[in-house]
């Protein structure tokens, strides 16, 4: 007799706690927020935002948050609402990590596909979700690099890829060269090659999770 399929949110929810990948990641990121309330001054103090990253970094382009001034009122909404959204990006994030530890499920007489990198990619083009993800990250990496070599004073233009691509594209920050080397002009290219790798595990997670959320499960 065929069931009702849970819907997408429980689906989601489903994914977030189910796996102990999903499940470290929500504990880890229970310890950074402790962490964040109890020692506001520590440098870990930030792990939360990192940890929930790229999702958590769509705050800035909101007009309140944390240290909004006003009321009373208003700032204990400003940080409620940041809160919620901040478990949100967790639970997404957590989702994300029980998409990829999920097996996907396959027909006893189909055969195994060998794991290429054009299978691994896959999902990062075939949904709109991951297409829109990508167009985002190649926007602010047009935008870096016109600064860099078009604008006299580019400014804090690498901000943008860095946050578009997080918690990944940190990693690419070591590899540039040192601003006092004689590769300085190469370091915003491979700032952007950094990126733009950062930003296709990113986008091929969300296809992912695109995917199990729009299975039907047996």
């Amino acid at each position: 007799m065929p069931t009702a399929s849970p819907s997408r949110p429980r689906r989601l929810i489903a994914l977030a706690t189910n796996g102990w990948l999903a499940r470290s990641y929500l504990a880890v990121f229970a310890v950074g927020v402790l962490v964040m309330f109890l020692f506001p001054e520590s440098p870990y103090a930030m792990s939360p935002l990192v940890l929930t990253a790229p999702l958590s970094f769509l705050g800035v382009v909101f007009p309140f948050g944390p240290g909004t001034e006003g009321s009373g009122t208003a700032e204990a909404l400003a940080t409620g609402f940041w809160v919620v959204c901040l478990l949100l990006c967790a639970l997404v994030n957590a989702a994300v990590l029980g998409a990829l530890a999920k097996r996907p499920a396959r027909e006893p007489s189909a055969p195994a596909h060998p794991r290429t990198s054009r299978n691994l990619l896959a999902p990062a083009v075939d949904n709109w979700p991951a297409r829109g993800y990508l167009a985002v990250v190649a926007a602010s990496l047009v935008f870096f690099l016109y600064a860099m070599y078009v604008l006299p004073d580019p400014g804090f233009a690498g901000i943008w890829p860095l946050m578009a691509a997080a918690p990944l594209s940190f990693l690419a920050l070591p590899a540039t060269p040192a601003e006092h080397s004689s590769l300085t002009w190469l370091s915003p290219l491979l700032f952007s090659a950094g990126v733009l790798l950062s930003g296709l595990v990113n986008a091929a997670l969300i296809g992912l999770l695109t995917r199990s959320l729009r299975t039907r499960p047996a």
